[in-house]
């Protein structure tokens, strides 16, 4: 099922099932955590970042049938019937409210500028683009940064911890779990009093979330062991925001091999 831009289901509260989702932003790591079509069986060499893989994929698998049972169906029935610049809206909306905690972020990693500017484009969406539906901040040149507190830990040093395939959430790490807890608060959906409310709203983000994840599934469609790929895109892609690009040398991976391929002499 879901995830990201990922953390634990039965410690969290259910707001954060959004939160969880936001934290990977870039279009093919969330597709990947979302995207979650089978399971094979643990390849030879088992990585050390994810000790918990058997159990990991298991969840992998629970949270692939809830998708295929309940989000994916009603992601394509919200695409097909609503309009693509009311999409975009929803889109637009729902990318404003994210903007407390990536200010938030900023200020915890002292990237001053970035907090002014996404300070800046907060204020300009939510003012002259009417609560966010529309994004004059872009055009204003004010660029749309992608910060959490996952990553702000992750600035200070602290590790990411053993990977982690939580119920419902998708994937994570246990820093950002942690992180996705604190983002809870951090999120103005959190203060919404009425109960209708804060979780209609919360259904309708995920829904708009799941709808824009749909032309991206062929990404996965000629992979061999899907858990293993998205589990190294989503490492990768995380250890490449917290470090700002500055990556070190990646662990060693094996390539996954078909074991009904033909053997090679």
């Amino acid at each position: 099922m879901i995830n990201a831009k990922g953390r634990c289901y039965n410690v969290l509260p259910i707001r954060s099932l959004c939160t969880l989702m936001m934290r990977s932003t870039s279009a093919l790591v969330v597709s990947l955590s979302l995207l979650v079509t089978g399971c094979a069986a643990p390849p030879a060499k088992k990585d050390p970042r994810d000790p918990f893989e058997r159990v990991n994929r298991v969840t992998y698998q629970f949270n692939d049938a809830i998708d295929r049972a309940v989000l994916k169906p009603v992601a394509k029935g919200y695409k097909k019937a609503t309009p693509r610049f009311v999409q975009t809206g929803v889109s637009n909306f729902f990318d404003n409210l994210g903007q407390p905690t990536v200010i938030i972020s900023d200020l915890l990693q002292a990237k001053f500028v970035p907090a002014l500017s996404d300070s800046g484009r907060f204020l300009m969406n939510t003012t002259i683009g009417l609560g966010g539906f529309l994004d004059p901040a872009t055009a204003a040149g004010l660029d749309k940064n992608d910060e959490d507190l996952g990553q702000a830990f992750g600035k200070w040093g602290i590790p990411p911890g053993p990977y982690l395939v939580i119920p419902l959430f998708g994937f994570s790490d246990v820093r950002d779990a942690v992180g996705s807890a604190g983002q809870v608060y951090t999120d103005p959906v959190h203060y919404v009093e009425r109960d209708a409310w804060r979780y209609g709203i919360t259904g309708v983000r995920v829904i708009n979330m799941r709808a824009g994840l749909l032309d991206t599934e062929q990404a996965l469609a000629n992979t061999y062991d899907k858990y293993a790929f998205i589990r190294n895109a989503y490492l990768q892609r995380r250890e490449y925001q917290v470090t700002d690009g500055a990556v070190s040398p990646t662990v060693d991976e094996e390539p996954l091999e078909d074991p009904e391929a033909p053997e090679k002499k």
